[in-house]
């Protein structure tokens, strides 16, 4: 017998909750989307924003505060400091948004400054690095670019894993291609061009009736635009290793989503319950157990990053603990309910040859 920590016989009404829980996550969404537009759009790491980074370690203990002012002197423009790592560390990073210095010159400043202001406090600078604007720009595109490729591979395989519609998913690639070829004719961002290119494909499988590859996608859009929102709500960077831990979700969440989809799909051919809420709810629950345990092994580990793991991968470490939350939550409250939202167009296996 399997290990369980929830019995499979449970009985949890989880689509009759549906909308209460659907509420509470376009709440989440619309509380991120706010907090994006008060800032004016997400807060760019070095990486994608342009800059220097200055990492500075301090020998003995200085709060926030005296370090920003043993800095004020410096003269660096668009300057900003944050604690890096653990309390103990005493690890700063010194972010300088301006192009008009080179790493080298940023360093020097940020050490005369400190010589002049904490001569008490001997430091070590741990590395500096300068990411230019084009350089930046570039590397924002290419991230919003793989994340849309990744949810575009997802719609196309979860549609010919439990629909057997491949030549309709290709139908489906082809529309998009054509979408987005189309929008690169206007001269929009390459932001924009992926948001309307996820547009499109919502768009393509609901008219396409890709019944699951459309709830996988609606999961995967809400788990990463609720982790962008808590990443925008406690004004953490949007850098390289965030959008590592995006692309990670996007997996994850996706494992989740199959493992209850398949369920789904067994208790339809053995026509488990009388209608396809009895069903989802009897599958949710049969995969309930092994669903838990699967996140909460996961958990235990990107808890251990995220408090032990140090300040380089901290915001990684944060991004997949949030992330892997949400995506055992939208497996179960968005992904599953999408379906009964389409009741109609879900076969059984004695209705696939003639739909076929």
């Amino acid at each position: 017998m399997g290990l369980h920590i929830i019995r499979p016989d449970t009985t949890f009404d989880f689509i009759g909750i549906r909308k209460l829980m659907l509420a509470m996550s376009g709440a989440v969404i619309l509380l991120g989307i706010l907090s994006i537009a008060w800032h004016g759009g997400p807060r760019w790491g070095i990486d994608f924003a342009g800059g220097v980074t200055v990492q500075v370690k301090l020998s003995k203990a200085a709060d926030l505060g005296q370090f920003q002012d043993a800095l004020s002197a410096s003269d660096l423009p668009g300057m900003l400091v944050q604690r890096f790592g653990q309390e103990g560390d005493n690890e700063y990073l010194v972010r300088i948004s301006t192009l008009d210095v080179t790493a080298d010159q940023a360093s020097a400043k940020v050490s005369e400054a400190l010589k002049a202001k904490l001569p008490d406090n001997p430091f070590v600078i741990q590395r500096q690095e300068m990411v230019g604007p084009k350089v930046g720009a570039d590397l924002r595109g290419k991230a919003m670019e793989a994340m849309f490729y990744a949810v575009l591979l997802i719609a196309i395989y979860i549609s010919g894993r439990f629909e057997q519609r491949w030549m309709v998913a290709g139908i489906m690639a082809a529309g998009l291609a054509a979408g987005v070829y189309l929008l690169g004719l206007t001269g929009m961002s390459t932001a924009w061009m992926t948001i309307g290119a996820l547009l499109i494909t919502l768009v393509l499988c609901w008219k396409l009736k890709l019944n699951y590859a459309l709830g996988a996608v609606v999961a995967l859009i809400h788990d990463v635009w609720i982790t962008a929102g808590v990443f925008s709500l406690l004004d953490k960077e949007f850098d390289l290793t965030t959008v590592a831990a995006l692309l990670t979700i996007i997996g994850y969440s996706l494992n989740d989503t199959i493992i209850v989809y398949d369920r789904i799909r067994e208790n339809l051919r053995a026509k488990a319950a009388p209608d396809l809420a009895s069903i989802i709810n009897l599958s949710v629950n049969q995969t309930l157990s092994r669903t838990l345990l699967t996140s909460g092994t996961t958990l235990l580990a990107v808890v251990a990053l995220l408090l032990f793991g140090g300040g380089v991968i901290h915001d990684f470490a944060l991004a997949l603990f949030v992330g892997i939350v949400v995506g055992t939550y939208s497996s179960i409250f968005v992904a599953s309910p999408v379906l009964l939202g389409f009741e109609s167009w879900i076969k059984t296996d004695d209705e696939a040859p003639a739909a076929a």
